[in-house]
This record gives structure tokens, sequence and C-alpha cells, in this order.
């Protein structure tokens, strides 16, 4: 069984004719968009490349018509291959002008004198481009006026298509098959950093293209943290496994871990799973639209605390092109949850030891939510000592 890659070119259309519905709402006269997620939402430009920070890479959405792509000669044949017609480029990396004469023409081409150019601004976003390069863009355009985009980006992006929630379902598809063989690499007396390796093999043998996020850790009784990397530790009995995985497909990731048992759990570790279990249904229940993250949050906390303190942190965010995405689940984010938001449910609990955390993906549909993934009982999965 295989899934579609890509999107047919309505996909693209109807994203830039709502943007630009917004951008008309705003007063903007243009957007200058330069991270990967921003520039391959509106382009279908997919490629690594963008690990290299060496070559900045521009976007102009004018107020009407496509996505002028201003990018470097090398990604010249893969955009030409996406619906962008308008490509300009220039030989990067220029040490004297690496593309900002290019980039400067096109905005004064798109935006008329006073006109305002939108720049993402808002949390969670980033200008890619050296700042000395910025400030001389803005010294070439003195009579344009550069400006927050009004969170047109963020909000359009939060919405996921049919199309992309697809694909992210198909994604936690490939991570679930791989987390049902974790039997068959982790156990006793294997390093935990072996583990990971092999994990990260069992979702490339399952499909995924490839494997840029990987976080975990293995302990008696709970862990420490969810963020550090793999030691050489072996696991022993007794110990709590956890993987966190954000695999991709076609450019849209999940984000779930699994938490395991080392040989039969102790009376603590089964108690905390269950508890995790049913704060995140408790999640899901509330997930609903009309709602916000903040009262997704209320929801899990309660069962999680009893309602009496709060968990510090977040209890989940968004998802799609980015491991991590808008809106966080905090009680101080009150967007309004709408059909298509796609979430992360992530609750945390301390034990006697350690801290335990769960994470499953969910859609927010018009009557409620959906499940991405494929939710877990209460008992833990053991693996074989």
């Amino acid at each position: 069984m295989t899934h579609p890659r890509g999107f047919p070119e309505t996909e693209y259309s109807e994203r830039l004719t709502n943007i630009q519905s917004r951008m008309a709402e705003h007063d903007l006269s243009a957007l200058l968009l330069t991270t990967e997620p921003e520039v391959r939402y509106l382009t279908g430009f997919l490629t690594r490349f963008w690990e290299s920070p060496t070559r900045p890479w521009f976007l102009v959405v004018p107020a009407s018509g496509k996505p002028i792509a201003v990018i470097p000669e090398i990604g010249a044949h893969l955009m030409r291959q996406t619906w962008i017609d308008d490509i300009r480029t220039w030989v990067s990396p220029d040490y004297t002008d690496d593309g900002v004469s290019l980039l400067a023409d096109t905005l004064a081409e798109v935006a008329p004198k006073r006109g305002r150019i939108g720049v993402p601004s808002g949390p969670e976003t980033h200008l890619r481009m050296p700042l000395q390069d910025w400030t001389t863009l803005r010294d070439r355009l003195p009579d344009r006026v550069f400006c927050d985009d009004a969170a047109i980006l963020r909000s359009a992006r939060m919405v996921k298509s049919k199309a992309e929630i697809a694909k992210i379902r198909w994604t936690c598809g490939i991570a679930e098959a791989a987390f049902a063989r974790v039997n068959d690499i982790a156990g006793a007396g294997i390093p935990l950093s072996t583990v990971f390796r092999s994990f990260q093999s069992l979702l490339l043998d399952e499909g995924a293209d490839w494997v840029p996020y990987l976080a975990g850790a293995a302990a008696p009784g709970g862990y420490g943290d969810v963020i550090s990397p793999a030691t050489n530790a072996p696991l022993e009995e007794g110990c709590v496994l956890m993987l966190d995985t954000g695999a991709v497909w076609d450019g849209y990731f999940c984000d779930f871990d699994r938490n395991f048992s080392i040989g039969a759990p102790s009376d603590d570790v089964q108690s905390a799973h269950a508890r995790l279990i049913d704060a995140t249904h408790a999640g899901f229940e509330a997930a609903r639209p009309g709602a916000t993250p903040a009262e997704v949050y209320a929801a899990m906390n309660l069962v999680l605390t009893g309602g009496d303190t709060s968990v510090k942190g977040r209890l989940g965010h968004g998802l799609g092109m980015q491991l991590t995405e808008p809106p966080s689940l905090i009680p101080a984010d009150h967007t309004p949850l709408v059909p298509g938001m796609v979430l992360t449910l992530e609750p945390v609990v301390e034990t006697q030891t350690g801290i335990m955390v769960h994470e499953e993906n969910i859609v927010v549909t018009e009557d409620g939510a959906d499940w991405l993934t494929m939710p877990v009982g209460h008992a833990i999965p053991q693996v074989d000592p």
C-alpha cells in the first residue's frame, strides 16, 4: 500500500488565495518569507539542502499573482519542478551581495512606494538571512514599510487541509509500525544508544524518508528528562524505556512517544502509565471546535494533579511541516480550536524516581477530534528482559 506524494496545484493555489485575502485585509502589498516551512507551504519546494546555513532563500508573495522565488542558482532546477513560474536567481555564496540587490528589486517591483511588506515576526518565527543583509535591504527600500505579517502565515498553517492531514496520518502509521517492533531491538543488556540507532533503522525500514528527531530515556521506575542524547548505559530489568520520534514522510512530521517496561513493571510505573492514558483521553475529549489550548491543558492537568497545582510547561502543541508548531497547550494560549488543527497531547506525571511522559497525535474535526495515532491502553507495553 502506498500514499501519493506531493500535492495537486490546486492545493497551493487555494493556500495562496487564502493568504492574499488576508493580506488585503491588513493592507499588505507583499510578504517576504525566508524559512523552509514558509517557502515550502506556498511552493512545494522540498529539499534537505536547508540544513546548510550558507545560502539564504527568499519567497516574495505579491498582493495578486503567484509567488516569486528569489533563490540561489543551485536551487533553480528543483524550484522549476514546482508550480512557481517566476524564479530569479543569483550565484551564491556571494560575499559582496548575496541576493540582497535582486531581492530589493523584486520587492520594489511588487510593493509601491509607502507599500507595506509583511515579514513573519511573532512567536516561533525567525528571519533566515544575515542581520547585516536585512539592514542593507531596508536601507535600499527606505520608501517601503517593513512590518509584521499580522500572523497570516501562522494562522493559515495552523489549519491543515485534508491532504495535509492524510500525510500526517500516514507518517504516524510508519512510526506505529516501528514501535510494534521494539521487542526486536530492546532488552536487558542492550545499550540505550544501540536502541536509538536500531529504532531509527526501523523507522526508515517502515518507510520514513528521514528521522530528524529521536529522543527518549531509560531508567528504573521513570526517567529524569526527555531531551538528553542516548548514553551507552545498558537497559536493565525494571527500567522504563521511552522513545519519542519525529519521523518525516513527504515533508510532514509525526511526533509521539511510547513507554515500555523492561520486564514486569512496578505498581508505581503501571499506575503512572494508566494516569497518563487517562489524561490523554481527557485532552482528546476537550479538543473540540471552539475550545482553546488552555482548556485542553486544563482537562489533562485535572487528571494529572487533581487541579490543585499546574503541570509545568506545555502539555502538547501543533504539528505539521515542523516537529512543533503553534498552538501550545498552556494556560495562556486562548487560540480558538477549529477543524483541521493537528495537535499533540503530551501529559507528564511524576513517579517515585523520576517522570513519565506520553504523547499521541490528534486532529480537531467538525464535531470533536480524531486520533491520528492508535491510542495506547492503560497497561504499559512490556519488553522481554
